[in-house]
């Protein structure tokens, strides 16, 4: 990908970003936000899930 092509599709994606109406920009970054998973697991990976379930069984 040539220089002129990546400036080209950054220009592109921002200016797509400024068209959209800033309650669905909002409405989108509400959505990402909620599919994140917690920092805890997104940090440890599975050794915090499976610690709790040990701990809820006992």
């Amino acid at each position: 990908m040539s220089t002129n092509d990546y400036v080209k599709y950054v220009t592109q994606q921002f200016v797509r970003y400024m068209d959209e109406p800033k309650e669905e920009r909002k409405k989108r970054r509400e959505a990402r936000k909620q599919e994140k998973p917690p920092l805890l697991y997104h940090l440890f990976g599975m050794v915090p899930f499976s610690l709790k379930l040990l701990f809820r069984r006992k």
